[in-house]
C-alpha cells in the first residue's frame, strides 16, 4: 500500500511556482482522487490540461485569476492566512479544459482532481455561497465551510470540504468511514486530507483503521501535510495550544457522502 503520510515537497518548476504537493491517483493508490498544492508567486503563472480529469480550484490563501481556455476569473481569494476563519473562492473546470492560474499576490493553490466521464460548464463558487456550519460539542467541535458538497451540482465526483478543529478538540470524530458502496446505508469515497496548524510548529494525530486492523496506521501530522484515506476509520486529535485545519477531498463512483460510524463509540453522538 502506497503511504499515507505525505510531507511537502517544495519542488521548483520556475522562480515563481514551487510544486508543495503533486499526488496523482495512482501514487497513493486510490482510484478517484489526485490532488496538486502550488505557492505561486505576484504575477507568476502556471498551465495544464486538466485531461480525463475534472477540477476543483481553491484558491487557499492570496489571490488568483483563473482562465478555463474560453473565460478568466478574476480577483479570486479573500484570505491571507487559512487561520481568519473566513471561507475563500473556488472554480470548478471539466474535463478537457486548458487552465492558466495567474497569481495577483504570492498564493498558495489547491488543486483537487477526479476522473470524469462528462463535460460540464465551468462554475464560480464564490466564498459568499459556501454553506457555514458548526458540528460537535464538548470537546468534539469542528467549524466547517462547504465548498463543493455532495449536494452541489457542479461537479461529477467531486466533493471539497474545509474544517476548523480549535485545541484539544476531536474531529472527524467519532470514528467513521465510507469505504463500501452499500447505499442508502454508506457510500464508497476516498479521501485526502490537506492539514495545517496555528501556530505552524504545532501537530495533529491522524489514525486510519479498518474494523480488522489490516490497516491500522496513527500518524503525527505537521504542518502542510497530507494524509490519504484510502477506507477504514480515520480521526483526528487536535493537541492543546495549537488549532488545527484541514480540507478535505473525498471523491467515489456516486457523490453521495453517507458514512458509517464505528459502533463501539457511536455512543458519543448521542450524550447528554
Amino acid at each position: 500500500m502506497a503511504r499515507l503520510l505525505n510531507k511537502p515537497v517544495h519542488h521548483p518548476l520556475s522562480d515563481d511556482v514551487q510544486v508543495i504537493h503533486d499526488l496523482k491517483p495512482n501514487d497513493i493508490n486510490l482510484d478517484y482522487i489526485g490532488f496538486k498544492v502550488l505557492d505561486i508567486k505576484s504575477q507568476g503563472t502556471y498551465e495544464e490540461s486538466t485531461g480525463d480529469f475534472e477540477l476543483c480550484i481553491v484558491a487557499l490563501t492570496g489571490n488568483i485569476d483563473v482562465a478555463d481556455g474560453k473565460n478568466t476569473y478574476q480577483d479570486l481569494g479573500t484570505r491571507a492566512s487559512v487561520f481568519e476563519k473566513i471561507p475563500t473562492d473556488s472554480i470548478y473546470i471539466s474535463k478537457n479544459h486548458d487552465v492558466k492560474i495567474k497569481a495577483n499576490k504570492d498564493s498558495r493553490v489547491v488543486l483537487c482532481y477526479s476522473p470524469a466521464e462528462e463535460e460540464r460548464e465551468t462554475q464560480l463558487i464564490p466564498a459568499s455561497e459556501n454553506s457555514v456550519e458548526d458540528r460537535g460539542k464538548y470537546s468534539n467541535k469542528r467549524h466547517v465551510h462547504n465548498i463543493l458538497p455532495d449536494t452541489h451540482t457542479a461537479s461529477e465526483k467531486l466533493l471539497v470540504v474545509e474544517v476548523y478543529t480549535d485545541q484539544g478538540n476531536w474531529s472527524s470524530y467519532p470514528p467513521h468511514k465510507h469505504d463500501v458502496d452499500n447505499l442508502p446505508n454508506e457510500s464508497l469515497l476516498e479521501e485526502t486530507y490537506y492539514h495545517e496548524m496555528n501556530p505552524r510548529k504545532g501537530f495533529v494525530f491522524q489514525r486510519v483503521f479498518t474494523d480488522d486492523l489490516s490497516l491500522d496506521e496513527t500518524m503525527t501530522v505537521e504542518n502542510g501535510d497530507v494524509v490519504v484515506v484510502p477506507e477504514g476509520y480515520h480521526p483526528v486529535a487536535v493537541p492543546d495550544g495549537y488549532d488545527g485545519y484541514y480540507l478535505n477531498v473525498m471523491a467515489g463512483p456516486k457523490k453521495v457522502w453517507k458514512f458509517y460510524n464505528q459502533p463501539d463509540h457511536e455512543w458519543i453522538i448521542d450524550r447528554e
